[in-house]
């Protein structure tokens, strides 16, 4: 027998759409970019490319780099996995076609070593399509002010998520502002720069705090003057 939905589940089935989840608008803007003859290299591609495996059999090289340990599902040995930073993956210049990458931007130190290697590694007219989340939402505000120990308990408790898959965060890239000048200096073309909302994930473990963050989200999603507040930013860079 299934388990009835809780309160909160009820809550974001009723307003919020999953094809509308930025990680939805993720992977339609990837759509758009990849082509089957492309090499395609996922930043941060975590311990089993969960998002670089969607693109099997619509590229004709997938690689993912990460410095985890990995743990690829069998069949999936065409994903080539190295474990290293992207700020230096080793790879040759201009061999790139298409860079992605999903919440890895706020978690580096110096995000301007990254966008300098990606901009090697691409060839000119590639494309680096990712998501990051924005400084202007109150979760990433919290994160910021909150000390990077404390981020692995709290996201268990807040996420479930394993205190292993929690890593220090920085948000030296989480503006629009600063991604543009991470493009000047290393001469990247911003193309793109896009905010996205979602349900308020940090406020699942209770239904009340649910049901007012949903308030506030759909407020800033129904008003454009207040866009700068929502919860995430979806960004294209070219290399000329």
């Amino acid at each position: 027998m299934s388990e009835s939905p809780t309160r909160t589940q009820r809550i974001k089935a009723r307003y919020f759409d999953e094809d509308d989840h930025p990680y939805c608008h993720l992977e339609r803007a990837i759509e758009g970019h990849i082509r089957p003859e492309f090499t395609v290299l996922e930043a941060g591609c975590g311990r089993n490319a969960e998002v670089l495996a969607k693109y099997r059999g619509k590229a004709a090289r997938l690689i993912g780099v990460d410095p985890v340990e990995f743990t690829l599902a069998e069949g999936l040995e065409d994903i080539e996995l190295q474990r290293g930073d992207i700020s230096d993956t080793g790879l040759p210049s201009n061999s790139v076609d298409l860079c992605i990458s999903r919440a890895l931007m706020e978690h580096l130190p110096n995000p301007r070593a990254a966008f300098a290697e990606i901009h090697r590694v691409l060839k000119p007219g590639g494309h680096y399509v990712y998501l990051v989340p924005n400084l202007g939402d109150y979760g990433s505000i919290i994160a910021l002010l909150t000390p990077n120990g404390l981020h692995p308990a709290i996201v268990k408790f807040v996420e479930g998520r394993s205190v292993d898959d929690t890593f220090p965060a920085y948000f030296r890239c989480s503006t629009k502002g600063s991604i543009q000048n991470f493009c000047n200096s290393t001469g990247l073309r911003l193309k793109r720069c896009e905010y996205l909302g979602q349900y308020p994930a940090y406020f699942q473990f209770n239904s009340l705090l649910f049901l007012m963050a949903t308030g506030y989200e759909k407020l800033i999603s129904g008003v454009d003057a207040l866009r700068f507040l929502r919860g995430w930013l979806l960004v294209e860079i070219e290399k000329p």
